[in-house]
């Protein structure tokens, strides 16, 4: 399958944007695609070679799991690119515009699940991130 790509303009500037974006605690409290899932663990070691892992959860308690990864670049306020323990592909770029930032991520899809299924999930995801970024004072 190729390559998915979505993309939100979040109206903060691009350091706020990378601030929220990479920290653990901010990161716990964007990182759903629905009310009903939540991030209550991250941890993030922002460099190359570095590895993240946000655990992502049913607030039911139905169903947990561990979305994890190792980077492979890390520009500051520009890119960030890893690779998801199944070898699967990211890329982030960071594109700094007149009222804001825009993030525009790539991903290589999985094979389980269709592709507008995954685009829904991965934008809903990035439109809760704006949502998060846009209420915060920072």
């Amino acid at each position: 399958m190729d390559p998915i790509t979505v993309e939100v303009v979040v109206n903060k500037n691009i350091e706020t944007v990378w601030k929220l974006w990479t920290t653990p605690e901010d990161i716990c409290r964007w990182n759903n695609a629905s009310d009903d899932w939540y991030t209550p663990k991250s941890v993030n070691d922002l460099r190359v070679g570095g590895t993240f892992t946000s655990t992502m959860a049913a607030r039911d308690g139905s169903a947990s799991f561990d979305f994890s990864g190792t980077y492979s670049k890390v520009v500051e306020h520009e890119a960030i690119d890893y690779a998801m323990e199944d070898g699967r592909k990211v890329s982030i770029v960071f594109v700094p515009e007149e009222n804001g930032t825009k993030v525009i991520e790539t991903f290589d899809p999985e094979t389980e699940n269709p592709a507008d299924m995954q685009r829904e999930g991965w934008q809903a995801i990035l439109n809760n991130f704006k949502k998060y970024c846009e209420t915060q004072a920072v």
